[in-house]
């Protein structure tokens, strides 16, 4: 079986997340500067086999689509003209102060906390073991 890659995609970095080949485990992988988004998953994906990109789905707390759905969009436009890869999106609510209680509960210092990085990737794994969990 090929991987899933998640991505919380923000404005100026995107935490990576991804499953191994059985597709049973979400591990962080690493954060992504926006710019290069693109690029770094093309390199990705010519070494390892992808079959579904997971992109977290920010919403409000009432459901409406928040203010950075408009800054997703364009770059689903531009996943979907450069790959054949399949994409689906999952609500990612609460994602990062889920990734921060749990950075919290682990007994990271104080100082790894503040890492906004760090964060992400925690966030985007949240997402993918949220799309493992309920498939």
């Amino acid at each position: 079986m090929a991987r899933i890659l998640a991505i919380d995609y923000g404005s100026k970095r995107c935490g990576i997340a991804v499953t191994d080949e059985s597709q049973i485990i979400a591990s962080g992988l690493t954060t992504v500067d926006t710019k290069v988004l693109l690029d770094w998953l093309k390199e990705y994906t010519s070494k390892e086999e992808v079959e579904l990109f997971i992109i977290g789905e920010p919403k409000r707390l009432h459901g409406e689509a928040s203010q950075s759905e408009a800054l997703i969009k364009p770059f689903i436009k531009k996943l979907n003209t450069t790959f054949s890869i399949p994409i689906k999106r999952i609500d990612e609510r609460f994602t990062s102060k889920i990734a921060f209680n749990t950075m919290l509960a682990s007994g990271i210092s104080k100082k790894k906390r503040q890492n906004k990085a760090l964060v992400d990737q925690i966030s985007a794994t949240i997402i993918l073991q949220d799309y493992l969990y309920n498939r």
